[in-house]
C-alpha cells in the first residue's frame, strides 16, 4: 500500500462511516434501527452508539448463519485481517467453491451493517463483536478454537518457552517475543507441522483429534502420562491454569486443514416439498376452513353474547373456562386458546370493565358480522399474521412459574409476526400447490436466524443433540398449524389469497424449474433465495394485501342459502353457509345439533319456547318455516310448535314477591296439587291468582320445570317479551402488537436523520478560527474541537450582527430547553429582541434562538468548505 492510500485510509468506524453515501447510510440505519433512536448528533456519535454491546448483540442475532460464521472467523484471524486470509480461514486448504461464491455477499453485508470496517486488505471487526465472539476461558469461540500462541503463553516464563523451542528444533532466541512468533510461525507452516506431528505416538494424536474441533481444553494430573508429555514439551498443548490445558488456535487450525468453522454453510438449506396438489383443490380446502373458522369464531362470539367467563384478578382465562369453552366449539383446549386469542386480537371481544369484570363482544363484533364473509375473513387473518400475542404459549410458565392463560398478560411474542410470514414466504417460494417438510422450514428458519447459546454449540460442536424447542422453531410449528385452521393454507399448501395476503408475486410453475441432474449443476432459484429485507410493510401495504386476499378468497366462497331441509326427526339441515337472517332466526328456533359440510339443527320445546320468548308467534314460525324449506314442513314440527304456543303465556308471572295468575283455576290448583311446586312457597290469593315467596326470574324457571310455559308480564299487565340481551362491552381498541425493538424508519425519516447526522458532522469537524486565547472558538480559553465554544455575551451578540452584514457562516454551542447540549453551523440572518434568525446548516432549515442559550460563537476558518 502507497503512503497516499495509507493516508486515505480508514483509521477508525467513524472515519469510515464519513466516507459513505447516503445510500449506504440509509441502509445501515434501516438494518440497525436503534442507531437512531434518538438520531445521533452527528457520525461519531453513530460511530459510537454502533459499538455499543447492546446494538451489537442485536445485530449479530439478525445475522444469517454464514455472515455470523464470517464475522466468528474475523474474531479469530489477526486484526486486521486481509480477504485472501479471511477466505482461507472460511474456505480451508481445500478452497471451497461455494465458500468462495459466497463470501463476498456476507462481508458486504457485515460491513452494510457497520459491524466490520476497513478496506479488503485491512478488515477489521467491529471492538465489541470481536470480544463477544473471540474465544476465552469464559467464553469459548463458537469456531471451538483456543487463544493464539502469543495469548497461551503471556504467562509463562521465559525458560520455559526457550525449553518448547529446543523441544520443536528451533535455535533459541534472546527474548520471548521473538521466541513466540517463531513457534507460532512453525504452527502456521503446514509442511514442518506435518513432520512434527508424524514424530508423536499415535495417542497423542488422538487427543489433539478430540480437542480439535472443541472445546480446546482439557484436564490433566500433575505427573501427565507420556503422550501427554509429549505434547506439552513440544507446545501442542499449553497450560492456562493448575491442571488445565488448551489447544492453541495455529495447532487446530493446522489439524482442520486452516478452516475455522467446522461445516460452513454458505448456502441456506433448501425447502423441501412433501407433496404436490392441484393449485384448484388447495384453494377450495382453505375456502372451506376459511368457511369453518368463520362458523367458529361466530359460535365462541355467541357463547358469550350475554357475558362471557369472568376475568382473573391476574388477567386472562381460568382453566375450567378454557374448558367450557373448547367443549362449546368441540375442539382441543389450545386450539380453542388460538381462537379466544384471535378473537380477542381482532377487536372482537374484550372485558367489559364492570365491578364484576368479564369477557363479552364489544361492538366492533356488531359491525364485523355486517361485512361480507370474505373481508371478515380477511379481518381474522390480517389480525393473525401481525399479532405479537402467541396462543402456543398458553398452558406453559412464565419467568416467575406462573401458569400462562388465555387472554392473560405476558403472552407476547414479539418475533411472532417476522417468524409467521417468513415461514408463509418460504411456502410462497414453493412451486404452487406444493406442502413442505416442516423439519426443512425449521432448518432454513435456523439457517436465517441461527440459534445463540448451548443449542448452537451443540450444534455446531457436535457434543451433544440439537433441540428443537427454540422459541422460533416453536412459533413456526405453530404457524404451519394456524394457517392451515384459518384457511390461510389448503392442505398444507399457500392457498391463492394467503399467497396475497403477505404480498407474494405469483406462484412459480414446477415446470419453470428443472431439478439439478449433478452437483455442477445450478439449484433451482427458490433454494438460493436470499432472506428478504426486514423491513415490514407498511399500513398503507398492510391494508392493499388485506383487500387483496379478501378479493381473491370471495368467489372460493359458496353463496349463502336461504333455505334449509326440514326432516321428520325434527330437524333441520343447512347443506352450506346461510344468510345471515336465516341464520340467525334458525339460531334462536333451533339448536345445533352437528356441524361440518352440513349443518343440522335440531327442534325442541325448549329451543321453540325460546323462539316466542323473543316475541315470534306460532302463525310467524309457520310461515318462515314454510318460507325457507325445500321439503314440507314436517307434521310433528307442526304440532311441537302448536303445542308449546298453546300453553305458552297462559301463566303470568309478576312481582309481589312473585304471582301466578291464570284465567284457568284448574291449572293453579294442578300446580298447587304438584309436590315439585313446595319450593315456590305458593298460596292462593284468588280463584285465579297464586302468591310466591320465589323472586319472578326463580319462579319462572320453577314452573318451567315442573313443565308449564309460564310468560312474565309487566305492572301493567302486558307479555314482556323475554329477548336474550347482547350483552357489548364499551368500545375498546384491538390489543396494539409489541414491536420487536425499534419500529424500522420510514424513508422520510431516513433521509431527515442522515441530513441531520451529516450536518452534525460538519458543525463537529469543520475548522475554526483560533479564538482570542489561542484556541479554537476563541474566548475564555478557547474549545477543543468537538467541544461546545464558549464565549461572552457581548462578543457572541457582536459576532452575530457582525455575520448578519458579512453573510458569513458561524459556529455556535447550543442548550436547549431540555438542557441537551449541541454544536451547530448557522448562516446568522437578524438579530433582534433577544433571538437570532438563522439557517441552520445542521437541520437545513431556518430557525430562531434564543440568545441566552447560545454557550458561545466562532468564526469557521477560510477553507472550511
Amino acid at each position: 500500500m502507497s503512503t497516499e492510500e495509507k493516508s486515505a485510509a480508514p483509521r477508525s468506524l467513524a472515519e469510515a462511516l464519513r466516507v459513505r453515501d447516503d445510500v449506504s447510510l440509509a441502509a445501515l440505519l434501516r438494518s440497525r434501527p436503534d442507531l437512531i433512536t434518538p438520531v445521533p448528533t452527528d457520525l461519531t456519535q453513530l460511530a459510537t452508539r454502533a459499538g455499543t454491546r447492546a446494538s451489537v448483540v442485536r445485530a449479530l442475532e439478525r445475522l444469517d448463519r454464514f455472515a455470523l460464521q464470517t464475522a466468528e472467523a474475523l474474531a479469530v484471524a489477526p486484526d486486521p485481517a486481509s480477504y485472501g486470509e479471511l477466505l482461507a480461514l472460511m474456505g480451508g486448504d481445500e478452497e471451497d467453491p461455494a465458500v468462495a461464491a459466497a463470501l463476498p455477499r456476507a462481508v458486504a453485508l457485515l460491513r452494510e451493517q457497520a459491524l466490520v470496517w476497513g478496506a479488503d486488505d485491512r478488515l477489521r471487526l467491529v471492538r465489541t463483536a470481536r470480544e463477544l465472539l473471540a474465544p476465552s476461558p469464559q467464553h469459548p469461540s463458537p469456531t471451538g478454537l483456543g487463544p493464539s500462541v502469543r495469548e497461551a503463553t503471556a504467562g509463562m516464563s521465559p525458560g520455559r518457552i526457550q525449553e518448547i523451542l529446543g523441544a520443536v528444533g528451533l535455535p533459541s532466541t534472546h527474548d520471548s517475543v521473538s521466541a513466540v512468533s517463531a513457534l507460532g510461525t512453525l504452527f502456521a507452516d503446514r509442511r514442518r507441522m506435518a513432520g512434527l506431528l508424524a514424530e508423536l505416538p499415535e495417542e497423542s494424536r488422538e487427543v489433539l483429534a478430540r480437542l480439535m474441533w472443541g472445546p480446546p481444553y482439557g484436564q490433566v494430573t500433575h505427573d501427565p502420562a507420556a503422550h501427554l508429555r509429549a505434547l506439552l514439551d513440544r507446545g501442542l498443548l499449553l497450560p492456562t491454569a493448575p491442571g488445565t490445558v488448551v489447544l492453541p488456535r495455529e495447532v487446530a487450525l493446522h489439524l482442520r486443514a486452516g478452516r475455522a468453522q467446522r461445516t460452513p454453510e454458505p448456502v441456506p438449506p433448501a425447502v423441501e416439498a412433501a407433496a404436490t396438489h392441484r393449485p384448484q383443490v388447495v384453494d377450495a380446502t382453505a375456502a372451506g376452513q376459511a368457511l369453518a373458522a368463520l362458523a367458529t369464531v361466530e359460535e365462541l362470539l355467541k357463547e358469550w353474547d350475554e357475558g362471557g367467563p369472568a376475568v382473573l384478578r391476574a388477567g386472562g382465562l381460568s382453566v375450567r373456562d378454557l374448558k367450557r369453552t373448547a367443549v362449546a366449539l368441540d375442539v382441543p383446549e389450545p386450539v380453542a386458546a388460538f381462537w379466544v386469542e384471535l378473537a380477542y386480537g381482532a377487536g372482537l371481544i374484550a372485558s367489559d370493565g364492570e365491578a364484576d369484570e368479564r369477557y363479552a363482544a364489544t361492538p366492533a363484533y356488531d359491525e364485523w358480522r355486517e361485512l361480507p364473509p370474505a373481508e371478515r375473513w380477511a379481518h381474522l387473518a390480517g389480525t393473525w399474521l401481525t399479532a405479537t400475542r402467541t396462543p402456543g404459549v398458553v398452558g406453559g410458565r412464565d419467568a416467575k412459574d406462573r401458569t400462562l392463560s388465555a387472554l392473560g398478560p405476558n403472552l407476547d411474542r414479539s418475533a411472532a409476526p417476522e417468524v409467521r410470514h417468513r415461514v408463509l414466504a418460504l411456502l410462497a417460494g414453493l412451486p404452487e400447490g406444493a406442502s413442505p417438510v416442516e423439519a426443512s422450514v425449521l432448518a432454513r428458519l435456523r439457517w436465517e436466524r441461527p440459534l445463540r447459546g448451548p443449542q448452537r454449540e451443540q450444534r455446531e460442536t457436535g457434543t451433544g443433540d440439537a433441540r428443537d424447542d427454540d422459541l422460533r422453531s416453536r412459533i413456526a410449528r405453530w404457524t404451519l398449524s394456524e394457517a392451515e385452521l384459518l384457511g390461510v393454507t389448503g392442505r398444507g399448501a399457500l392457498a391463492a389469497p394467503g399467497r396475497a395476503l403477505i404480498g407474494a408475486p405469483e406462484a412459480p410453475r414446477p415446470a419453470a424449474e428443472a431439478e439439478p441432474e449433478g452437483p455442477g449443476d445450478k439449484l433451482p432459484v427458490h433454494h438460493h433465495r436470499m432472506p428478504p429485507a426486514s423491513t415490514p410493510p407498511t399500513p398503507a401495504e398492510r391494508a392493499a394485501a388485506t383487500a387483496t386476499a379478501a378479493r381473491l378468497m370471495a368467489p372460493l366462497f359458496p353463496e349463502p342459502l336461504d333455505h334449509v331441509l326440514l326432516q321428520a326427526d325434527l330437524t333441520a339441515v343447512a347443506p352450506g353457509p346461510l344468510e345471515r337472517e336465516l341464520a340467525d332466526v334458525l339460531g334462536v328456533l333451533a339448536d345445533v345439533e352437528s356441524k361440518g359440510g352440513a349443518t343440522v339443527y335440531r327442534f325442541t320445546p325448549g329451543s321453540v319456547r325460546r323462539a316466542l320468548d323473543a316475541g315470534q308467534s306460532a302463525a310467524e314460525l309457520h310461515a318462515f318455516l314454510a318460507r325457507h324449506s325445500r321439503t314440507p314442513v314436517p307434521q310433528p314440527l307442526t304440532y311441537l310448535i302448536d303445542d308449546v304456543a298453546r300453553r305458552h303465556g297462559r301463566l303470568r308471572v309478576g312481582a309481589a314477591s312473585a304471582y301466578v295468575r291464570c284465567d284457568d283455576d284448574a291449572t293453579l290448583d294442578e300446580i298447587l296439587a304438584d309436590k315439585r311446586a313446595a319450593a315456590l312457597g305458593l298460596r292462593r290469593l284468588a280463584p285465579t291468582v297464586l302468591a310466591a315467596q320465589a323472586d319472578p326470574a326463580a319462579l319462572l324457571e320453577g314452573l318451567r320445570a315442573i313443565g308449564f310455559a309460564p310468560a312474565a308480564e309487566s305492572a301493567a299487565g302486558d307479555v314482556l317479551i323475554a329477548r336474550a340481551d347482547s350483552h357489548r362491552t364499551p368500545p375498546r381498541a384491538a390489543p396494539e402488537p409489541v414491536p420487536d425493538g425499534p419500529p424500522a424508519p420510514d424513508d422520510t425519516l431516513l433521509a431527515a436523520a442522515i441530513r441531520a447526522v451529516r450536518a452534525g458532522d460538519l458543525a463537529s469537524t469543520t475548522p475554526r478560527k483560533p479564538g482570542p486565547g489561542g484556541g479554537e472558538g476563541g474566548g475564555e480559553g478557547g474549545a477543543p474541537g468537538g467541544s461546545l465554544p464558549r464565549t461572552g455575551a457581548a462578543e457572541t451578540l457582536a459576532t452575530m450582527q457582525a455575520a448578519v452584514l458579512t453573510g458569513e457562516a458561524l459556529w455556535i454551542g447550543y442548550v436547549n430547553a431540555e438542557g441537551a447540549a449541541s454544536q451547530r453551523v448557522i448562516a446568522p440572518i437578524r438579530v433582534e429582541g433577544g433571538f437570532v434568525t438563522a439557517y441552520d446548516h445542521t437541520a437545513d432549515e431556518v430557525r430562531t434562538y434564543p440568545l441566552h442559550r447560545i454557550t458561545g460563537v466562532a468564526e469557521l476558518a477560510d477553507d472550511a468548505g
